[in-house]
């Protein structure tokens, strides 16, 4: 990485405006090697821009010009990604244009939202198992799918504890590392 900081305003090369996000060539390296590993691959480049750059949130329109993405793209991408807890929507008192941050402990955050994914599927579930009456095949595929949640639930919550006593021990030691 160059030595500035990714996101630094006074950073506007190529007459760009005063205060303006201007990404270098390694970021932008970095913002698209991220989303390779990334299915959708916007998704990927939106949450690789929010944890690169130094600045609290951007709004979506900063997201379409750094990332060079049309809004709707950009808008589906966030969306998503607001879902399913890797992202979250931030307000500024009177701006009526959309701005997503990203908690510095992205993965635990996606992690603690994932369990309202699970309670959700628990009630879908449940549902589909009084619709099917006694068809044994199906009861016997639904209750599968009830236990397979139930032991994932579980689990995730075990998971989430063990995230949390790691990364909080390696904060704790002041390197952030392993």
């Amino acid at each position: 990485m160059s030595s500035h900081t990714p996101a630094d305003p006074a950073d506007v090369p190529d007459g760009g405006a005063a205060g303006e996000l201007v990404l270098d060539a390694e970021v932008e390296h970095f913002v698209e090697q991220f989303a390779l590993t990334w299915s959708p691959r916007m998704e990927g480049r939106i949450i690789a821009l929010l944890m690169i750059v130094d600045r609290p949130y951007l709004s979506s329109q900063e997201i379409a010009r750094l990332l060079k993405a049309s809004a709707g793209a950009v808008s589906t991408g966030t969306r998503r990604l607001v879902e399913v807890g890797f992202i979250k929507r931030h307000s500024v008192l009177g701006d009526r244009q959309h701005y997503f941050r990203v908690e510095d402990d992205i993965w635990g955050s996606f992690l603690a939202g994932e369990r309202a994914y699970l309670a959700h599927l628990e009630t879908v579930i449940d549902h589909g198992l009084e619709i099917a009456g006694d068809a044994e095949g199906p009861h016997k595929r639904l209750v599968n799918a009830r236990n397979y949640n139930e032991w994932l639930a579980g689990y995730h919550r075990k998971m989430l504890a063990d995230w949390e006593a790691y990364r909080d021990a390696h904060l704790a030691d002041g390197t952030g590392e392993p």
